[in-house]
């Protein structure tokens, strides 16, 4: 199969919008990392990105990568003895979020260069084509 400047544009642009969706899904872990509850059941849980690849054929040549879901980390919550607080449980514990702000930074940061590194490979692609019609004159 050949692939042409458009399939590289819609191949990056793909894994751009996956890197974006991953992007907000971090944030949206930032955002409730210090969530609490009174129930181990119903305290906010990281969600972690599930990527997917797309795969090309002959009658869609192009690849690419999408985020396909999320999942949610089972990683053990927090629980804290606090009896004056107005969510703790008849048994006095509230429960705290099992969002790890450093791996959520390194997740950022990953996605980020991901990100980056797909906008390079449109602008490299845009050069070629840039030079490519600059030959003709």
């Amino acid at each position: 199969m050949t692939m042409g400047l458009s399939s590289i544009y819609r191949i990056s642009g793909s894994a751009l919008n996956a890197q974006s969706r991953n992007l907000a899904l971090i944030a949206n872990n930032m955002a409730n990392a210090q969530t609490i509850s009174g129930s181990e059941q119903e305290v906010y849980r990281a969600e972690r990105p599930i990527f997917s690849e797309i795969k090309g054929d002959f009658i869609n040549p192009d690849g690419g990568v999408a985020l396909l879901s999320n999942s949610i980390s089972m990683a053990p919550v927090q629980r804290q003895l606090m009896p004056e607080h107005p969510l703790a449980n008849e048994e006095g514990f509230i429960f705290t979020s099992n969002v790890n702000l450093v791996e959520e930074m390194m997740g950022m940061m990953d996605a980020s260069r991901n990100y980056q590194a797909n906008v390079e490979v449109m602008n490299s692609a845009k050069d070629l084509l840039s030079r490519t019609l600059s030959l003709g004159n």
